[in-house]
């Protein structure tokens, strides 16, 4: 196997691991203001992803590095043409991060309320725009023959990237909601799972037609297989969710989310960013990639150090595995004067 053909794969993983890690934690974010009714279930809430957030992140991180060095003509492309709404996302992320850092940092209503709202944000912005921009690299931009975007913002929300970004929000939701049933105990538990079911319902609808979408204009038998495994397992997980086996249900949607972007990949392959224009040139794994030395000595450094990362994050979850409720949570700083 060609090492262009490696790093395509080992970045779709990166993605994945991505998306099923940092997409529950934008759905708990996105829920703030639905599941909790005070203060108290708020930060219930933030504690099921306070050890954990920062650490999904780095997925985002090393896919964007290992882009840059593997793909750098894909990374050029797709940073000068999606340039705003991966800004949106880049700020959103930041602001979002800032927010879980300093909400407490004050003994003040309305001072939580509005790093709330900037939690919620940051978790919305890019919940649907990374649907927007998934879609588009799968539907194919303006590139001419200079390897060059020529488009503009607008030629990005066309109503196949649209969808895309309602099945992203969707899913996310329900991957939030069935977490948060997983991870708390109490009245916040049992909203969790009765609202996972209906927001699943229509994610599964989303998915349903933007992969089907998907597989009529570029799949694969291979992307085909794992659509219809997707499908499968959010099914799966929504119905097990109906019998309050909470692990079993967010364990569907995990696999659902995974088995989906490794079917756009798969669809994708073996372009990285195809051209809408017949008289420009797709960006395909060979005319996008780095030199064939970048690619070992990146290679020597992933089975080095890929194996310690994973250890260390799947250690931090068996560490933070056990339920949380409203008694865990102690007096909020300032709240006795």
């Amino acid at each position: 196997m060609e090492l262009t053909t490696i790093w395509f794969i080992l970045i779709a993983v990166l993605w994945i691991g991505y998306f099923t890690l940092e997409g529950f934690d934008f759905g708990v974010g996105m829920l703030l203001p639905v599941l909790a009714r005070d203060d108290t279930e708020r930060r219930v809430m933030i504690n099921t992803i306070g050890p954990v957030w920062d650490g999904n992140e780095v997925w985002l991180l090393v896919a964007g590095g290992a882009t840059f060095a593997a793909f750098p003509e894909w990374y050029a492309t797709l940073f000068s043409g999606f340039y705003l709404p991966l800004l949106l996302i880049l700020v959103a992320l930041i602001v979002r991060g800032v927010a879980f850092e300093y909400r407490a940092k004050r003994d003040d209503d309305q001072w939580r309320r509005r790093w709330d709202a900037a939690i919620i944000v940051g978790s919305l912005l890019p919940s649907v725009l990374w649907g927007v921009a998934f879609a588009n690299i799968l539907r194919g931009v303006p590139i001419d023959s200079d390897l060059e975007y020529v488009g503009g913002f607008f030629n990005l929300l066309n109503p196949y990237a649209l969808l895309g970004g309602a099945m992203t929000l969707l899913l996310f939701l329900t991957h939030g909601a069935l977490f948060i049933a997983l991870k708390t105990d109490g009245e916040i538990r049992h909203r969790a799972r009765a609202l996972a079911l209906p927001v699943g319902a229509a994610a599964a609808v989303a998915a349903v037609l933007f992969l089907g979408w998907t597989q009529l204009e570029t799949g694969s038998v291979a992307s085909a297989v794992a659509f219809a495994g997707a499908a499968a397992a959010l099914l799966a997980g929504l119905a097990v969710a109906t019998q309050g086996r909470e692990g079993w249900a967010f364990l569907g949607t995990f696999v659902a989310i995974g088995l989906g972007v490794a079917g756009l990949f798969l669809a994708l392959f073996p372009d990285v960013m195809p051209t809408t224009l017949t008289s420009g040139t797709s960006l395909t794994t060979t005319n996008a990639a780095a030199t064939a030395y970048t690619l070992r000595i990146m290679t020597v450094v992933a089975v080095i150090f890929t194996p310690l990362v994973l250890a260390y994050q799947g250690w931090t979850y068996w560490v933070f595995r056990k339920r949380i409720a409203v008694h865990h949570i102690p007096a909020a700083v300032g709240a006795e004067r």
